[in-house]
């Protein structure tokens, strides 16, 4: 979906250094193990999205995961999204960094600035075992052939869409009337929860990692990472 309309610089809130995970099970060093022992899904690299609404948790979580993983690549969609186009960068995530990687080679993408409202100088990323890609909408119909596996947090978008307004603040209302039309209209016409391979649940001592709807046809979800013994997925 394309939109013309103009909003405020969009705030980037992203876990740069991550801190020790606390998380029952040791859930997110279980799911980094796992994720790393998945077959190549594009060119040598496990491609993994994180998506989920506004506010949900997706950054934090992402960099959590990469930590884990050994400090694996995070591709943000705040750098490939911009004013003009929130949900209409299919073909410059394609260009930019589906297709190198497919072909095992580093990408390179222009980050968007959402101050300046203009494309920076090329970023590198590059084709590691595992590349993570965080963003709404991540798990897009297109981006989906070329994932070992979407995880999307579990957190209702009303509450998302609620903790995003309180983390960025009255500045930023603008910004979020125009957002909270975006992405319900880019969720109705290409939705990603119902082919989440995860479902993540932030627990008040770290992440639940349960089965999704891919995973279960469907059927509701099922445990796989937690406290005591996990299945295996």
């Amino acid at each position: 979906m394309t939109t013309t309309r103009l909003f405020h610089g969009k705030p980037t809130h992203r876990c740069t250094r991550p801190s020790s995970v606390r998380t029952p099970g040791n859930t997110i060093h279980d799911l980094a193990a796992r994720l790393h022992g998945l077959p190549p899904s594009l060119g040598p690299v496990r491609l993994i999205a994180v998506d989920g609404h506004a506010g949900s948790g997706k950054s934090t979580f992402a960099g959590r995961l990469a930590h884990a993983l050994g400090g694996a690549p995070v591709l943000h969609l705040d750098d490939i999204a911009s004013h003009e186009q929130l949900f209409a960068w299919t073909d410059r995530l394609m260009t930019q960094v589906i297709e190198p990687l497919a072909r095992g080679e580093s990408a390179r993408y222009t980050p968007y600035d959402w101050r300046t409202r203009a494309f920076g100088a090329p970023r590198p990323l590059p084709a590691a075992p595992v590349v993570l890609i965080e963003g709404v909408g991540a798990g897009r119909r297109a981006v989906r052939p070329h994932l070992a596996r979407l995880l999307w947090m579990e957190l209702p978008r009303e509450e998302s869409w609620a903790r995003g307004r309180r983390r960025d603040g009255a500045e930023q209302r603008e910004f979020w009337e125009g957002w909270v039309a975006a992405e319900r209209a880019h969720f109705a016409a290409d939705p990603s929860r119902p082919h989440a391979d995860l479902l993540v649940l932030q627990r008040q001592q770290g992440y639940e990692v349960l089965a999704g709807p891919a995973m279960t046809g469907g059927a509701g979800p099922g445990v796989t990472l937690r406290d005591g013994p996990s299945r295996m997925w």
